[in-house]
């Protein structure tokens, strides 16, 4: 009469062999297809310059002595560096005092331009100072610009 360990080696090489079987057929019935692939990644970028040919990042503009009731213009360039079109805007933020923002407007000549791959154009600036400044203590003033690029999608 056979042991039990006897039997449960037997069953142990049984299950390996057939483990084995199977992984050999498993290779020998499977086929496999390499499929070479690329893309772009979809960018939207806009560089903002002071110079046309777009060479030199613009950082800082400073309006110097500004009247009231007066307004001040810069010629900017704007680029679009990405590779797909870009709807212009123009915020501002970072007012420096906080209550500028009711007596000083910053207008472009560029909001909703559509800009295209590879495009630059020129824009203007034109800062307002309102008279009611002068019912204020400000005497000085900051704030920060931002120009944003929208995915245009609609060619």
């Amino acid at each position: 009469m056979e042991t039990p360990k006897t039997n449960l080696a037997v069953v142990f090489t049984i299950a390996l062999i057939a483990m084995i079987v199977t992984a050999l057929a498993a290779s020998l019935l499977s086929t496999q297809r390499r499929i070479e692939s690329s893309g772009n990644i979809k960018t939207l970028r806009i560089a903002v310059c002071s110079n046309p040919d777009c060479t030199e990042n613009l950082t800082f503009i400073n309006w110097g002595l500004v009247e009231a009731g007066r307004s001040q213009q810069r010629v900017i360039w704007i680029k679009n560096t990405g590779n797909t079109p870009a709807i212009l805007n123009m915020t501002t933020e970072s007012w420096n005092p906080t209550e500028a923002k009711n007596h000083i407007i910053l207008t472009w000549n560029k909001e909703g331009f559509i800009l295209s791959v590879g495009q630059s154009i020129e824009a203007t600036l034109t800062l307002s100072v309102l008279t009611s400044v002068t019912q204020t203590n400000i005497t000085e003033f900051s704030f920060t610009i931002v120009i944003t690029g929208i995915e245009y999608s609609g060619y």
